[in-house]
Formats: structure tokens, C-alpha cells, sequence
């Protein structure tokens, strides 16, 4: 977020919070993820209220930020997003703010779960697509027919569903069935992505995504499918982790966040 200009209503915002303004490294966080939200909405990967994304705060271990429940992405500002522990308990304005600082319990359950196995993971995102929920319902899962696939080959889990994710209990099968991966297909649900960063996180799940479409749309043709060789499969997996990997997530990165600041300055809000 380096280069934003940084006005009296954002500080505002910031101080409403107790945070000390531009500067803070939770205040940045809070911008940063606000504007993922919003790029979500952009590329059309909201389900009304109901999906999520959170994200870890720098040196303040066991919290992550997560969004208020009632929000729409579009609309979601920085001042939005909750501080939340390990229990899901909101950890800033006090138990008098609590209605206001609501959570969905699916989104604590499924957030925290991947936050405290994965300390190499800061983003998590989860959505309801149309595309991703088709997928998910498939027998196969994804399939590798296109580049976008090819990006997940050998490297996507699945999690079995089990209902609304209101029980911590999940949360350990969840994170098992995660593995080492960064990216996962919540049968019948719909799904999950990760990253070290917000842009990486940002990556994965449009990549994901676009995959899904993908492949919705070629099963929709009613064409026999073509499916590239092992061998071609396991190279494009491979050129999807070279060396230039993370300049080319942070150029991508750099580029959707004009979108959103295009937009004016509310997420800073």
C-alpha cells in the first residue's frame, strides 16, 4: 500500500481503533486486506454475506483479521474487519462493542483452523462461486485441461463436507486434509486459498477460480475433452513455481489494486 496518500478521514478511522495511523503495521493490514475484499467483489466472487477472507497481523501472534459479519465486499473498509483470537472473541473496543463487531462463526471455524496449522500461511480466502461449487460437486474435481488447472496439478487438496462449519472439532480434518497445499476444493461447499502474502492469496484463488470457469464451461459444450500428456502436465506445474514467481504475483498484485483504487479512497476507511 506504499505510495497511498494518507487524509484525515483515514486517520480517523485509524485512531477509532487505537491504532497510531499510516505507519501501523495493523492499520496497513487492515488497508491491504479491505482492498482484497473489494477486488473479490470486482471479480465477482461474493455469495451476499457469506464468504470470507482474513489475514495475520504482524507480531501479534494468535490474531488474525477477519471480516464483520453483514458486510458486502464492495463495501468493506479497513475499519471494518475484526481483530479476532484464538476463540474468535473480538480482542479490540470491549464486550460493549460485540454486536458490532460480529463474526461468522463457518468463517472463525475455517480461518482459524488454517492460522494456527499454517504459520507459513498469512492470507486465507474462501468462496462461494458458482463455478467453484459446480466443481466442488464433481466426482473428478478439477480436472487438468487448461493452464489455469495445470497451476493446482498435484498440488490441490479436497476436504470432504460435512455440513455448516459451525463445530471446531472440523477444524483438525480440515487442516489434515490441507497437508502441505495452498489451495483446496471444499466438496459440495465450494473454495479455499491461501498465501504468504495478500497477493499471493490473491493469486491462488484467481487462478482457482478461473480454472473452475474453465472448466464449466468446456463440460458445457458437450465436446470429449483433451487432456494434455502427464509429462506436459507435471512441466506446467513445475513453470508455475520458477524463480519469478513471487515478482510476477507482486506485478499482478500491484496491477488488480488499481482497480480498486480507481475507486477512491473508502476501503482506507
Amino acid at each position: 500500500m506504499a505510495g497511498v496518500e494518507f487524509d484525515e478521514t483515514e486517520q480517523a478511522a485509524a485512531h477509532r481503533l487505537g491504532l497510531t495511523g499510516a505507519e501501523d503495521v495493523e492499520w496497513q493490514a487492515r488497508c491491504e486486506l479491505a482492498a482484497l475484499y473489494r477486488l473479490l467483489a470486482h471479480f465477482r466472487m461474493t455469495d451476499l454475506i457469506d464468504t470470507h477472507i482474513s489475514a495475520r497481523v504482524s507480531g501479534q501472534p494468535g490474531h488474525f483479521l477477519i471480516n464483520r459479519y453483514g458486510v458486502l465486499f464492495h463495501e468493506m473498509r479497513a475499519s471494518d474487519l475484526v481483530k479476532v483470537d484464538a476463540q474468535g472473541q473480538a480482542v479490540q473496543m470491549g464486550s460493549t462493542a460485540a454486536p458490532a463487531q460480529r463474526v461468522n462463526r463457518a468463517g472463525f471455524v475455517i480461518h482459524s483452523a488454517v492460522h494456527q496449522a499454517r504459520p507459513d500461511l498469512h492470507c486465507v480466502i474462501h468462496t462461494h462461486t458458482t463455478a467453484g461449487i459446480a466443481v466442488s460437486a464433481q466426482r473428478d474435481g478439477l480436472l487438468p485441461i487448461s493452464q489455469h488447472a495445470l497451476k493446482f496439478y498435484g498440488k490441490l487438496a479436497y476436504h470432504e463436507y460435512e455440513g455448516i462449519a459451525l463445530d471446531t472439532e472440523e477444524r483438525g480434518r480440515l487442516v489434515a486434509a490441507l497437508g502441505s497445499h495452498k489451495a483446496m476444493i471444499l466438496r459440495n461447499h465450494g473454495l479455499l486459498a491461501a498465501g504468504e502474502s495478500v497477493a499471493a492469496a490473491f493469486h491462488e484463488i484467481y487462478f482457482l477460480e478461473r480454472a473452475c470457469q474453465a472448466q464449466v464451461a468446456a463440460q458445457a459444450g458437450g465436446a470429449a475433452l483433451h487432456l494434455p500428456v502427464e509429462e506436459v502436465r507435471l512441466r506446467a506445474a513445475r513453470q508455475f513455481d520458477n524463480d519469478q514467481a513471487s515478482g510476477i504475483i507482486d506485478l499482478a498484485w500491484e496491477a488488480a489494486l488499481r482497480l480498486v483504487q480507481e475507486q477512491g479512497p473508502g476501503y482506507r476507511c
